[in-house]
């Protein structure tokens, strides 16, 4: 079925690929009890029989899951309220700059990691990718990088939890909501796979219309100054690949899935954030002096106070604090399910290898939940100290998981050459083929540049010191550190174009409805072909 002669036509991806019920047959083993099945009984915590699918998890994940984890997943405080102190920060034109680049980079890294996912969708899909084409060692930092960058994420997000109460009472402790959102995390948790894909759709589904409403309501205010937009955290963007690996089909709904990137960045972030610069100067006073967790400087926060809308700012507080929830489980999501995915390479203890009958990596869950304690130390006086360096550890980590993706994609295609393979024979190809991918990977490069300049030479100031300097580029040093113990560890380095293996775990599809479509496809005019690509 795979070789040359089989497959034929060209274009974008068809509607289906793969028989879920061969797909099961070769996976774990899913208990017939619904208690069971879903975690609800002391039975659902003993181990599970695997069956063949030993680096696949639970495949309980629906279409619909993965749709409004792409479209609206990453979505969190970053854009809602941090968008504002970015404002502030950078200005108008450069704010505008800045999203092109962050938008064109995530574009290219999405659609370069829905061929990979397609074609491989194991669980752990960055790193696995990582260490499969480019450096079994560079693929252990990535891996490693990956789970703190996530465990990091988790007691930050409980903190700005307690933040978002405080706008309506700050007099209760911190600790008490810490406390009461934590147990909440532990709670969705508890359901597994499916816990953590139906938080996802309802929350996405809170974000995405809140961002519409204020949309609608901002085009009916018409207020019209000067052009502007705003960065925005892309952070858990890429989670739909993760995710790829436990849907019931991921060779059918990746790629509609992936697609809705380009909704994402063109309608939400565009539309949205356009209708922020229009409505808020860049030097607002409540902008001044504000931090990207102050609720009260949230530009979405502000467009309804000055308009005279009561009740808008608690609506959005709630839409804001549904955000945060949401990261803060993708957190729990993300990092377990790549220390579960080093654990059964050898890069981690084998006691994270274990998958309880539910489908949840039970240790690895257990491990990442138990950061969430660290929220608790900004309620002590160094508190705020200490979380500057967790967020510095977190900051930039994103970008080399990114970059990874872009190069896993690049030298997974020159080996799938070299070993005779055409691309014919990919099901679905990222829209900008390896030149998007090197592109993402330049993109990539320059924001780490543009970082570095910043961190060498701080805004407002000549020279920085070696506290701000680290403060702002920690994690490059931490993710050389894994690599260089990666190294030690496995002694294995750059892998050459013909050790490359792209035929071990690659999931066979359905060809005669591949090349059906495909023809059909090829009948249409040039512009529905663009049509089908993108939407």
């Amino acid at each position: 079925m795979s070789s040359k002669d089989e497959k034929e036509g060209n274009g974008p991806p068809p509607p289906a690929y793969a028989g879920g019920a061969e797909d099961h047959a070769d996976g774990a083993i899913r208990s017939d009890n619904f208690m069971t099945r879903n975690g609800l009984n002391l039975e659902s915590f003993k181990l599970r029989d695997y069956g063949k699918g030993i680096v696949e998890l639970d495949r309980s994940m629906k279409p619909r899951h993965l749709h409004m984890i792409a479209i609206g997943g990453s979505i969190g405080a970053g854009f809602f309220v941090g968008s504002g102190s970015a404002l502030r920060t950078g200005g108008p034109g450069f704010l505008l700059i800045d999203f092109i680049i962050i938008g064109v980079m995530m574009f290219n890294v999405i659609y370069a990691l829905g061929e990979l996912a397609v074609m491989y969708p194991v669980s752990g899909g960055f790193y696995t990718y990582a260490t499969r084409f480019i450096d079994p060692a560079w693929g252990f930092a990535i891996g490693w990088n990956y789970v703190a960058q996530w465990a990091v994420v988790v007691p930050l997000e409980l903190t700005v939890c307690a933040i978002s109460i405080s706008y309506w009472n700050a007099e209760i402790s911190a600790a008490v909501w810490i406390t009461i959102f934590w147990v909440f995390i532990i709670g969705v948790n508890i359901f597994g796979t499916l816990g953590y894909a139906e938080e996802e759709f309802w929350s996405s589904l809170i974000k995405l219309s809140a961002t519409v409403i204020f949309i609608i309501i901002s085009f009916i205010l018409g207020f019209c100054s000067v052009f502007v937009t705003a960065a925005f955290a892309f952070s858990g963007t890429e989670l739909v690949g993760l995710a790829a690996a436990e849907s019931s089909n991921p060779s059918k709904s990746l790629p509609s899935a992936i697609k809705q990137v380009f909704w994402r960045i063109t309608l939400f972030y565009i539309l949205g954030l356009l209708f922020v610069g229009l409505l808020i100067p860049y030097n607002d006073d409540h902008l001044l002096n504000a931090s990207s967790d102050d609720v009260a400087a949230s530009p979405f926060v502000l467009v309804g106070q000055y308009a005279g809308l009561y009740g808008f700012n608690h609506f959005m507080n709630v839409v804001i604090l549904v955000s945060v929830i949401s990261i803060s489980v993708s957190g729990v999501y993300g990092g377990s399910r790549t220390l579960t995915a080093l654990a059964q390479q050898g890069y981690a203890p084998k006691i994270f290898t274990y998958v309880d009958k539910s489908g949840r990596p039970l240790f690895s869950v257990i491990a990442i939940l138990l950061f969430g304690a660290l929220a608790y130390v900004d309620l002590a006086s160094s508190g705020e100290v200490v979380f500057s360096w967790l967020q510095a550890l977190s900051g930039l980590a994103a970008l080399f998981t990114w970059g990874s993706i872009c190069l896993a994609h690049v030298r997974f295609r020159h080996a799938w050459k070299y070993h005779g393979h055409t691309l014919d024979e990919i099901p679905f190809k990222a829209v900008g083929g390896v030149w998007g991918s090197y592109l993402g990977m330049f993109l990539v490069f320059l924001v780490l540049l543009a970082q570095f300049y910043v961190a060498i030479s701080p805004i407002g100031k000549r020279v920085g010191d070696a506290e701000g300097f680290f403060n702002t580029y920690l994690a490059l040093p931490v993710v050389l550190v894994f690599w260089i113990f990666g190294l030690i560890w496995k002694r294995q380095g750059w892998l050459k174009t013909s050790a490359i293996d792209v035929d071990t775990g690659r999931r066979e599809h359905d060809w005669d409805e591949i090349n059906a479509y495909r023809r059909e496809l090829a009948a249409m005019p040039a512009w529905k072909r663009l049509s089908k690509i993108l939407f």
